[in-house]
């Protein structure tokens, strides 16, 4: 985690600014294949992720995948229009990188998908973020803590539908 410290020369009070990195761990009631299919289906996270408002597919690698995607999003009131980089690692492992965003100066994301003895998939997620702006470091912690719930709790629902 990064921590960069800017003061405000009218107080002489300092205010951190801090990337926030988290990760959650869950498991899903489907195979590994299915769970990455849904991945790849990016312009469907408005579906499953209310953050998401818009998604459009900008290139796409040789297999079809989403390789530049432009999201338009809102966490905590604030809206973002991102530009990011997929890359993946066969059906194990999906991982986005920020190319340009309007409130962040980086973001890198990933999901790893690995099966079960008992036929689902276990999946782990993980999220780094560093707003442009300072922000409150609960605040950034509450965005993170949003998407990360997301990432479980609307991927599963999501994944139950289908």
């Amino acid at each position: 985690m990064t921590t960069v410290v800017a003061g405000d020369a009218a107080t002489g009070e300092k205010e951190r600014h801090v990337a926030v990195s988290g990760s959650k761990e869950f498991e899903i009631d489907a195979a590994p294949a299915d769970v990455m299919s849904a991945l790849v289906a990016v312009e469907r996270l408005p579906e499953w992720s209310s953050a998401h408002k818009s998604v459009t597919v900008e290139s796409s690698y040789d297999d079809g995948r989403p390789r530049l995607v432009r999201m338009t999003m809102s966490v905590l009131g604030i809206n973002d229009v991102q530009l990011v980089e997929y890359s993946y690692d066969g059906d194990a492992v999906i991982a986005w990188t920020l190319i340009e965003s309007d409130q962040q100066k980086a973001q890198d994301g990933r999901y790893q998908l690995a099966p079960t003895e008992r036929g689902t998939t276990s999946v782990e997620f993980e999220l780094t973020v560093d707003p442009k702006i300072p922000l409150p470091g609960f605040l950034v912690k509450k965005g993170q803590k949003t998407a990360l719930d997301t990432a479980s709790k609307g991927l599963t629902k999501f994944l139950e539908q289908r």
